[in-house]
């Protein structure tokens, strides 16, 4: 009975949609409360060091598996695996 895992029920961050999951297992995100964003990034998109503040009351919001897998496959479109290049050989009779 010690190993058994309580299912939570709970809110997407990302899609908002409900989904069951294992709170010690979920992909997280760490929010601002007061801002809707991680802590140190700004509404532009950039990062800065975030403020003390920000960190404390910032709290653990999970993320369901669709959400994951559609930021995977945005990461695989936005950054491609690089060309591979072919081996040249200068004389290729020779030893």
């Amino acid at each position: 009975m010690a190993d058994e895992q309580i299912t939570t029920i709970g809110r997407c961050y990302g899609c908002k949609r409900t989904f069951s999951f294992i709170p010690a297992s979920v992909t997280a995100v760490t929010i601002d409360p007061e801002t809707g964003l991680p802590p140190g990034m700004t509404v532009l998109g950039t990062s800065r060091e975030p403020t003390p503040e920000a960190t404390d009351r910032s709290v653990e919001e999970p993320i369901c598996p669709d959400c994951v897998n559609k930021a995977k496959q945005l990461r695989e479109f936005m950054h491609p695996p690089a060309l591979p290049f072919e081996k040249w050989q200068s004389n290729p009779g020779r030893d």
